[in-house]
């Protein structure tokens, strides 16, 4: 049906115009185009800020850069160690020097130390070995008081090589009458009236005693004269 309000050279595109409708060749708003334009421009907008931050991060802090530089400087060859041990060997501080003696003053005492534990020890494993010979030396002894150890007889040279190989790991008898008696190393198991002496005297020996080196193995057993007014 043709309107007759519309003039005769009305054409269609006019219409559209009059409606806003872009011109034919133009991109529509918000068309496909637009979009497309948006995004490459948001792409470009990224890369940009990537680049940016890329060569911030290749660029190093000058800081940094400057204590890089100072420690190849001064980073220290096994020769630079060296020398400053040399250095301190041929002229020490004074406080390496009292270092020194204080460790060679306290290693000087664990020797000592350790010499006198192991002497100790040494007497200790000695005396149990030797315990078991002092019966026999009980028996030599009262043999010898009998006279059974006189001449050259077998039983005397036993004896006596007996009483040597005893003598050269250390083992020291003692305890002969005449003696003060001394109740730290005697054991009295009688007490004898004398008139004519003035102090405690050992009058008999009934068991000898021992000393092992420095240590005393056993006290000896004997019989103390006493002073006696009668």
């Amino acid at each position: 049906m043709t309107d007759v309000n519309r003039p005769d050279d009305f054409r269609p595109e006019d219409e559209n115009a009059a409606a806003g409708a872009p011109e034919s060749g133009a991109p529509a708003a918000g068309g496909p185009d637009a979009a497309t334009d948006a995004e490459a421009e948001l792409a470009a907008a990224v890369d940009a800020t990537e680049a940016s931050e890329v060569k911030q991060g290749d660029a190093p802090d000058t800081d940094d850069a400057a204590t890089a530089e100072g420690i190849e400087e001064d980073e220290l060859t096994v020769q630079d160690i060296l020398d400053a041990a040399n250095l301190e060997a041929a002229d020490p501080s004074s406080e390496h020097l009292a270092d020194l003696k204080r460790v060679t003053a306290e290693y000087a005492n664990y020797r000592k130390r350790t010499e006198a534990n192991r002497e100790i020890e040494r007497e200790r494993v000695t005396g149990e070995v030797v315990k078991v010979l002092l019966p026999v030396l009980d028996d030599l002894y009262r043999a010898e008081k009998h006279g059974d150890l006189e001449g050259d007889s077998a039983f005397a040279t036993i004896a006596a090589k007996l009483r040597a190989s005893t003598e050269r790991i250390g083992l020291k008898p003692y305890g002969s009458v005449g003696d003060v008696f001394d109740p730290t190393v005697h054991e009295a198991i009688f007490q004898m009236p004398t008139p004519d002496i003035d102090v405690e005297t050992v009058g008999d020996v009934v068991e000898t005693g021992y000393y092992l080196g420095s240590s005393l193995l056993r006290v000896a057993k004997v019989v103390v004269q006493v002073p006696s007014d009668g």
